[in-house]
């Protein structure tokens, strides 16, 4: 029998990270990111950026988890970071750079919290943000193309560090 979400057995579990959206703006990516927000347990989304609208395109992706998860819009996801920065927060950009590390060679510290920086669809994390970051890491690709969908990546991200933070 398929299992539904009315009877799954998944032990609710929050933990400790916070996903900054470094101007995320298309509305069906936003409602996307409050899904995998709930579905991962994450403690905070941070939507950032001048444009930032949480409407009906939104809603109808996000499938009503805008109303659980916990999250605040800023304009300025810099000043956003150096507040989490001055709380001990490890500050992790999911970005291909020259300097990046590939996600599945990274061991997450359960020492302290998790800022999860995630960029612009178009332009990645902002090249100011990639500067003050403790680590920047990257999925592998074995294709021809370098980039994937932001929500995808996020959902890889996700999916990798609360495997590591349950196992700890």
């Amino acid at each position: 029998m398929q299992l539904t979400h009315y009877n799954t057995n998944f032990k609710k579990q929050k933990f400790p990270i916070t996903l900054i959206c470094d101007n995320v703006t298309n509305a069906p990516n936003i409602g996307s990111l409050f899904r995998i927000a709930d579905a991962f347990g994450i403690e905070k989304l941070m939507l950032c950026g001048e444009n930032i609208q949480l409407g009906r395109k939104m809603a109808k992706t996000s499938r009503a988890t805008e109303k659980i998860v916990l999250h605040e819009i800023n304009c300025d996801a810099s000043e956003v970071i150096e507040d989490l920065k001055s709380k001990n927060y490890q500050i992790i950009s999911l970005e291909i750079t020259d300097s990046s590390k590939p996600i599945h060679k990274v061991q997450f510290s359960t020492e302290k919290p998790i800022a999860l920086i995630i960029g612009d669809e178009n332009f990645g994390v902002s090249e100011n943000i990639l500067k003050i970051s403790d680590l920047i890491i990257h999925i592998n690709m074995f294709g021809k193309n370098s980039s994937m969908n932001v929500v995808q990546a996020t959902n890889i991200a996700l999916y990798e560090m609360t495997k590591q933070l349950t196992m700890s």
